[in-house]
């Protein structure tokens, strides 16, 4: 008998935002304050960057877990309260970043919401829909975003259940396998998901560049990684 919990990693992958430092005076323009909103959106996603490693982390501990106490016998069963006590706490710091990641994309969220004003400023006719495209895109990544982290809600809540289920002395087998392949579904979507907004980060990032090259704004660009 082989048991499988499929642990994916949300990939709530690393940023791969472009930061960017104006070189030269920092006027009203629209183009220029469209830049400075952009760059304070960045900022802003830093608290979702870090959560990055600390999510990975523990579900890689997690999984550590879950294999220990499925290659356990019913004889330890005191051993395999605790660690499932263990497995539960850290589901719980993992929803506890989550819950970081979120708040700060908010944040950022709402910050972007300010170019629309300042593009509707936009004398150039290319240029507007240049930048009505990149808020677009960032429009859909943040959407996109809202389901990543419902869909990992979920996950979460599911994984809490299996540990609790782990508990019973009673557990049969069949309602064991029957939650274990719901997580795995769970997982998938959060696959899924977080692949999509890593592609819609790509686009953005792209989709700024070519923004600022068109805005003649002079940028020194160095990757942001987390």
């Amino acid at each position: 008998m082989l048991l499988i919990k499929k642990k994916v990693s949300a990939l709530w992958a690393a940023l791969l935002f472009t930061t960017v430092l104006l070189t030269g005076c920092i006027g009203a323009s629209p183009e220029e304050n469209i830049y400075n909103t952009l760059e304070k959106v960045v900022s802003l996603e830093d608290t979702f960057t870090q959560q990055q490693k600390p999510i990975n982390e523990l579900e890689k501990q997690e999984s550590d877990l879950y294999n220990e106490i499925i290659g356990l016998g019913m004889k330890e069963y005191d051993k395999i309260v605790s660690l499932s006590d263990e497995a539960i706490k850290l589901v719980e710091e993992r929803e506890e970043h989550i819950e970081k990641e979120k708040e700060s994309i908010n944040s950022a969220k709402k910050e972007f919401k300010t170019v629309n004003e300042e593009i509707e400023k936009l004398n150039d006719e290319k240029l507007k829909t240049q930048a009505a495209e990149l808020q677009k895109v960032m429009s859909e990544r943040y959407s996109t975003y809202e389901n990543l982290y419902n869909t990992y809600k979920d996950a979460i809540a599911l994984d809490k259940k299996l540990y609790t289920m782990l508990k019973q002395e009673d557990l049969q087998l069949e309602e064991l396998e029957k939650h274990i392949t719901e997580i795995n579904k769970s997982y998938e979507k959060v696959l899924e998901e977080s692949e999509k907004f890593n592609s819609l980060t790509e686009e953005y990032n792209q989709s700024k560049k070519e923004f600022y090259k068109a805005a003649d704004i002079q940028v020194a660009q160095s990757e942001k990684k987390s």
